[in-house]
């Protein structure tokens, strides 16, 4: 059971932290999907929230209010939505507080960045339509819905990924496929860039991070599901490691050659060559 909870947020414009990006805008704090890697799960201890992560969302009531008619400090600036929320979880069909937000930023016309792994983001076609400078983005980090499952239980299947990416590039919206987080020895990046390169323009790759807050449940789902690649990711994540920084290159050179649009938003530390 998942708690709701409706809160007054004080801004919902925020400066970014990301690698890439000026601001963030995040229509939610928590989300229902409970994928196991979730890095977001730092946000709970300015919560106040005790439950496990993935089983509460408080909703910015009154984000939508918070975007101002007339601000020249946005415009041709990037905003990304959803860097740590799902823009479109399933609360969404309710609350539409995504959609409201949208509809305030088009007068603003910054250079707009979403991601999701809902196929609900499709209801917002229209919207997306009316900006000058959107890319919508959708992140999958492999093409076996069992394993999906398991990763992340409550978000879109795969395939309703792949059909909303089909839906928004036919109808002009520029799209990516982030490609995260990878998996060692489970993500597929070349098989999903085969399937999907004729209804995708850009491709993002983020590694998949061990950080503290989540290594139990990695080796949780690897010992279920994958219990030959224990040892093998016990070497990856060691200091004298450079599977990362090896499998970078490989992406590039790929990417390079068969002259796909490529961002890489790898966390590591490459050893000198």
């Amino acid at each position: 059971m998942v708690k709701i909870k409706k809160i007054k947020a004080k801004s919902i414009i925020t400066k970014s932290g990301l690698p890439e990006g000026d601001f963030v805008i995040n229509p939610y704090v928590g989300c229902m999907h409970s994928c196991k890697y979730c890095y977001a799960r730092f946000m709970k201890r300015f919560t106040g929230h005790k439950e496990p992560w993935g089983s509460f969302v408080d909703v910015k009531i009154n984000a939508p209010d918070l975007i101002p008619e007339d601000a020249n400090k946005y415009k041709n600036k990037s905003i990304t939505i959803g860097s740590v929320t799902d823009p479109y979880q399933s609360i969404e069909r309710k609350y539409k507080i995504t959609r409201k937000i949208l509809e305030k930023l088009i007068l603003l016309q910054p250079r707009l960045d979403l991601i999701t792994k809902s196929d609900s983001v499709v209801r917002d076609i229209d919207l997306f339509k009316q900006f000058k400078n959107c890319i919508v983005a959708l992140s999958l980090s492999v093409l076996a819905d069992a394993i999906r499952k398991e990763l992340e239980p409550l978000a879109s299947s795969v395939g309703k990924r792949i059909n909303a990416l089909k839906e928004l590039h036919k109808a002009g919206i520029q799209t990516a496929l982030f490609v995260s987080p990878i998996f060692p020895e489970i993500t597929d990046w070349k098989a999903l860039i085969t399937k999907t390169k004729s209804f995708v323009d850009e491709y993002w790759f983020e590694n998949l991070n061990f950080y503290p807050s989540i290594r139990d449940e990695i080796y949780r789902f690897l010992r279920k599901n994958k219990p030959e690649l224990i040892l093998k990711y016990k070497e990856i994540y060691t200091k004298d490691s450079d599977y990362w920084g090896i499998e970078e290159t490989k992406i590039k050179k790929f990417c390079k050659k068969n002259k796909i649009s490529c961002r890489i938003y790898f966390h590591h530390k490459r050893k000198d060559k």
